[in-house]
C-alpha cells in the first residue's frame, strides 16, 4: 500500500459518519492487542486551548528526557502531523505500513456491526505506533467531546487536563457550558488526578468540581493573581508565574492561561511519580511551536494565520491583535464552517478588521465566501467574496501596503492550505 492510497483508505471511512460509543475502538483495539494499556497517558479535553497546552506538554516531557507521544487534531499541513514521537511525525512510508495492518483489522469489526470511524482508525493506529515506538509518556489530545470520544478507551491516566470551555459542537455536545464541561469531564477516570484550566466559566467549573469530586480525583487549577507579564509582543511574552520565569513564544493573552494550565499538568506529573524539573518546563514552553496560531509568517509586510473557529476563539484573537497591534489596519483572508457559530464570530471580528476578503473552505462542511461575506458586512465590515484561496490572497495583499497587516483567521481547515500557499510567495520574493 502506498502512502497516497493509505490516505484515501483512510478518508474514505469519513462517509460512514459517526455514532456514539467506544464499542467498536474497543473491538479493534482488542485485535490489535489492546496497546493502548501499555501506555502512559496525559489527557487533554476541551473547547479550545488543547493543542497549545499539548504541545507545551510534549516539549517539557521532552525536556525532562521523556520518549514522547504527541496526537493533535486537526492536522495543519500533512496529515501525518496527527501523531508524532518527539515532535517528529510519523513518516509517510510507515503511515501506509500501519494502515496496510490494519484494514483486514478494520474490516473484520466493521463485518460484525456499524463501520469503524476514520478517527477511531487513526486513533487505534496512533496507539499501535506509540508502543511500538517504546513511548514513555503520550500526550492525548480529544478529537471531539470527551466521553464518547475514541481515546477515551484507555485507562485512568497520569492526568486529565480540562483546557477552556466554550461553545463548539453544541449540536452534539449541548448548549450550554454544564453540558459541554459534562462532556469534557468524561475523560475524568477514577482516583486520579486533574487539571483545569484557571479561568473556566462558573458553571463550567462547577461541572468540573463535581465530575473530579465523584471520580476521587485531585483538582488543580492555576492561580492567575500569581501570574505577573512583564512583556507582550507579536513575538511572544515573558512572565513570570509565582517564582517561575517564562518565555511563552506563543502569541496572546490566552496563550498565558495555556501555560499556566500546562505548568499546573506538569507539577501535577511530577506528583505522580515523573521527573519533571522546573528548568525543564521552562525549556519546555520556549521550545514550543505550534503553526497556525497566531504564526508570524512575515514581517514584511506582518502576514499572520490563525486558527481560531469558534466565538471564544475569535474573542481572544481579537483580544490579542488589539494588545500587540494597537491602531494597526488589518486585513483579513477569512472563512468559515456553516455548522459553526460562524455568525457569532463574524460578530466578533468584524469591527477589527479594515477589510476582509472570504472565501469558501476546502471541507464539504463550508460557507460560501458570499455568505460569510455578507454576514461581516452586517456587522460594519467592508467585505468581498473571492471565488479561490489563491485569488483571496492576492486581492487583499493589493491593499495592506508596508504598514498593514494581513489576517488569516476562520478555520484551521483555512488556516493549512492559506499558510502553505503564503510561505511559497515569500520564497517567491
Amino acid at each position: 500500500m502506498t502512502y497516497e492510497e493509505s490516505l484515501n483508505y483512510m478518508h474514505s471511512l469519513l462517509r460512514f459518519g459517526m455514532k456514539p460509543g467506544l464499542a467498536r475502538i474497543e473491538a479493534l483495539l482488542k485485535r490489535m492487542g489492546s496497546p493502548q494499556t501499555k501506555l502512559r497517558f496525559v489527557h487533554v479535553a476541551g473547547t479550545n486551548g488543547k493543542g497549545s497546552v499539548c504541545a507545551m506538554l510534549s516539549e517539557m516531557l521532552q525536556c525532562a528526557g521523556y520518549k514522547t507521544g504527541l496526537t493533535i487534531s486537526p492536522y495543519i499541513t500533512d496529515f501525518c502531523e496527527r501523531m508524532q514521537v518527539n515532535s517528529t511525525p510519523i513518516s509517510h512510508e510507515e503511515l501506509a505500513r500501519q494502515v496496510e495492518r490494519l484494514k483486514p483489522l478494520m474490516e473484520e469489526v466493521s463485518g460484525k456491526g456499524e463501520p469503524v470511524t476514520e478517527f477511531e482508525a487513526i486513533t487505534a493506529l496512533a496507539f499501535r505506533w506509540f508502543y511500538e515506538q517504546g513511548c514513555d509518556v503520550v500526550v492525548l489530545e480529544t478529537g471531539l467531546g470527551g466521553r464518547f470520544d475514541a481515546t477515551n478507551v484507555i485507562e485512568t491516566p497520569l492526568c486529565s487536563v480540562i483546557t477552556s470551555i466554550g461553545f463548539d459542537h453544541t449540536d452534539i455536545l449541548g448548549d450550554t457550558y454544564r453540558q459541554i464541561a459534562f462532556e469534557k469531564c468524561g475523560i475524568i477516570k477514577p482516583d486520579g488526578i486533574t487539571v483545569s484550566y484557571p479561568m473556566q466559566q462558573e458553571e463550567a467549573l462547577a461541572e468540573i468540581m463535581r465530575m473530579a469530586a465523584l471520580k476521587r480525583n485531585s483538582l488543580h487549577m492555576g492561580n492567575m493573581g500569581a501570574l505577573q507579564v512583564k512583556s507582550m509582543t507579536v513575538e511572544g511574552s515573558d512572565v513570570v508565574y509565582g517564582r517561575l520565569p517564562l518565555h511563552i513564544p506563543l502569541v496572546g493573552g490566552h496563550q498565558h492561561l495555556n501555560a499556566v494550565t500546562a505548568v499546573e499538568a506538569a507539577w501535577a506529573l511530577r506528583s505522580a511519580g515523573l521527573a519533571i524539573e522546573d528548568t525543564h518546563i521552562q525549556a519546555g514552553i520556549a521550545k514550543t511551536k505550534w503553526l497556525a496560531r497566531l504564526e508570524v509568517l512575515s514581517k514584511k509586510p506582518l502576514v499572520l494565520v490563525d486558527g481560531a473557529h469558534n466565538p471564544d476563539g475569535m474573542r481572544a484573537l481579537v483580544k490579542t491583535l488589539k494588545e500587540v497591534l494597537p491602531g494597526r489596519r488589518i486585513f483579513a483572508v477569512t472563512g468559515m464552517l456553516r455548522d459553526k457559530a460562524y455568525r457569532e464570530a463574524a460578530a466578533v471580528l468584524a469591527p477589527l478588521l479594515e477589510k476582509a476578503v472570504c472565501v469558501a473552505v476546502d471541507n464539504p462542511r463550508t460557507l460560501s465566501g458570499e455568505a460569510l461575506a455578507k454576514e461581516l458586512e452586517r456587522h460594519g465590515a467592508k467585505a468581498l467574496a473571492a471565488k479561490t484561496l489563491e485569488e483571496a490572497i492576492s486581492l487583499a495583499f493589493k491593499d495592506v501596503g508596508k504598514d498593514g497587516v494581513l489576517l488569516v483567521c476562520g478555520s484551521l481547515y483555512l488556516a493549512g492550505p492559506a499558510r502553505k500557499q503564503l510561505l511559497a510567495l515569500k520564497e517567491k520574493n
